[in-house]
């Protein structure tokens, strides 16, 4: 399986941890967890996954010298390869599609600041891609959740039974992906995950039971929560 790590995100909402762990306010994954860096983690996980074969990271070039930095401390035994993204996360992953390796069938798309997802996970949704064209990893929602207008005011109450929270990684089709992206760019389409190209596409996209513990690392509240869980994790 190849697998895409978006990794371009600026930490806007990370702002007092950058200043207080003496980084610049650019890319949040090299901020630490555990003395490794948030990309870190998401590599490793990676390459304890059998079934990953190749790794595409997508990123700014301002952030490559630190990317190759990272990637000389690990050691990784797995093909690696720096991509140049967009200015959005969906122009990113369609320059990484365009840089998959000629021989690629299916894709795992994975937002490096999900940085807890484990092995189990990756291979879970490379052995679910077998059998669909497309796949998201998801987790039923607990809490209800409400529907407001512009005053803030409810508006309604969806049945929780059919909701369920996004996570990556995303899988799909090599070609049906990349033609997906075409007609989103053609039709100037502006969406938030790849799923929702096929979406748009009419076209199905299956539910793989994620992890609670996957969570994206935004703030720093997210920050201490994936230290907790770490550190649970190593006990």
């Amino acid at each position: 399986m190849h697998l895409l790590i978006p990794a371009a995100g600026m930490g806007r909402r990370m702002g007092s941890e950058f200043a207080t762990r003496g980084l610049r306010q650019r890319n949040k994954l090299l901020l630490e967890l555990l003395g490794k860096p948030l990309l870190a983690w998401t590599l490793l996980a990676a390459e304890n996954s059998p079934s990953i074969e190749w790794i595409g990271i997508i990123g700014q070039p301002r952030d490559f010298a630190d990317f190759q930095h990272i990637l000389s401390q690990l050691n990784l035994t797995k093909s690696v390869e720096l991509i140049v993204g967009g200015d959005t996360r969906q122009e990113s992953v369609y320059n990484g599609l365009q840089a998959l390796p000629d021989r690629a069938e299916r894709v795992l798309i994975h937002d490096g600041a999900r940085c807890l997802a484990t092995p189990k996970l990756f291979d879970r949704c490379t052995t679910a891609l077998e059998t669909c064209q497309g796949l998201i990893a998801a987790i039923p929602v607990k809490d209800t959740i409400k529907i407001v207008n512009d005053q803030e005011i409810i508006i309604d109450t969806p049945d929780r039974s059919n909701l369920w929270a996004a996570q990556t990684p995303q899988g799909f089709e090599v070609q049906l992906l990349k033609r997906c992206h075409a007609q989103g760019k053609e039709l100037g389409w502006s969406v938030t995950d790849d799923a929702a190209l096929l979406e748009k596409c009419q076209l199905p996209v299956k539910i793989v039971q994620g992890e609670e513990t996957n969570l994206k690392v935004t703030t720093p509240v997210d920050l201490a929560i994936a230290e907790f869980i770490l550190r649970q994790r190593s006990d």
